[in-house]
């Protein structure tokens, strides 16, 4: 089989591999479509993986053979299947942060989804594989994962009926995000970016305001909007550490910050008064966990998110050097970058 490999940050190989050997408990996968992730990108661009990695795992894909012991798929089935799985019963799970848990991270697809055929283990199989509704696309169904992703997060800020939103960010976690903030009723939800073609396509999924931070102050134009109290709920979906500086000039009083991007390891400063005087929140989300991915999948089949919509650009398995190229660019009029087989 084919797969692309990692080996630095422009020499991802189109390489030939063995098809993974299954067990008993396990299923091949057959992949046919992988969607590239911004932690992907994060990983190449960075060389946070040692080389030699298949990355990849927003994974929908067809099941070409099933270990004797599977009963609940069978071969041809269409599905998705997300790559970590907890313990559940260490001391994290036991609290409900299972994607701390150090079971988590350890587990991963074999390989990763930019490959042809994957090895799915019997943890996998068991808590994060599911089948796709027979009307649902590959390619719709490689979102499940980030929206689970995203119903994580959302988890965690307690967004009442309402609401205002302020979304730092309207890449392709962004724009999902949108749309869930307007599905659990959010009032106004305003969007800030330094890329036009990702504002305007925030507007087809749902923004009321976008902000063009390269060109406007993005305190004044968030107290404009909202009359001097700020957001209620500030999410950071962008990977750069000022921004949290920023939340925190824009959040309003007994307001939350969810903090939904890798920062790296840089001191920001904050206005520290504010957690006792405005009772401010501040909150991270990494991952996602078994629990959120029939929901996730379910919102997918009702268009609550529209993947159709977000998807701009689709590349072969041999071209994934240039989609992470394509994906990272800021010249490119791009959202969501999809792998095939």
């Amino acid at each position: 089989m084919k797969a692309a490999v990692f080996y630095d940050r422009e020499d991802i190989r189109y390489e030939e591999r063995p098809i993974p050997q299954i067990g008993e408990n396990e299923i091949l996968l057959k992949m046919k479509i992988c969607g590239v992730c911004g932690t992907d990108i994060h990983k190449v661009v960075d060389r946070i993986v040692p080389p030699n990695t298949v990355l990849g795992h927003e994974v929908s894909g067809e099941i070409v053979q099933v270990g004797k012991n599977v009963t609940q798929f069978e071969e041809g089935d269409r599905v998705f299947v997300a790559h970590h799985v907890p313990c559940f019963t260490c001391h994290y799970c036991n609290r409900g942060n299972y994607s701390l848990c150090t079971q988590f991270k350890a587990t991963n697809l074999d390989p990763g989804g930019f490959s042809e055929y994957i090895r799915v283990s019997a943890v996998h199989v068991k808590h994060t594989m599911g089948k796709l509704p027979s009307a649902m696309s590959f390619e719709t169904g490689a979102f499940v994962e980030p929206v689970a992703c995203c119903l994580h997060g959302f988890e965690s800020i307690a967004l009442n009926p309402g609401d205002t939103v302020f979304i730092m960010g309207a890449g392709q976690i962004g724009c999902i995000q949108i749309q869930l903030a307007k599905y659990f009723l959010a009032d106004r939800v305003i969007v800030s970016d330094i890329n036009p073609f990702r504002l305007n396509k925030s507007l087809e999924f749902g923004a009321d305001y976008i902000i063009n931070s390269k060109n406007e102050h993005v305190r004044d134009r968030i107290m404009e909007i909202t009359d001097g109290q700020g957001a209620d709920v500030v999410i950071i979906s962008a990977g750069v550490n000022h921004l949290l500086t920023e939340a925190m000039e824009c959040v309003g009083k007994g307001g939350t910050i969810l903090v939904f991007a890798p920062f790296k390891r840089d001191l920001v400063p904050l206005r520290a008064d504010r957690f006792f005087q405005d009772e401010i929140k501040l909150v991270g989300s990494y991952s996602s966990n078994p629990y959120n991915y029939d929901k996730a999948l379910q919102l997918l089949k009702m268009g609550v998110v529209e993947a159709d919509k977000m998807i701009t650009h689709r590349f072969h398995l041999s071209q994934l050097n240039e989609a992470i190229q394509c994906a990272h660019s800021t010249k490119e009029n791009v959202l969501k970058v999809l792998i095939k087989s």
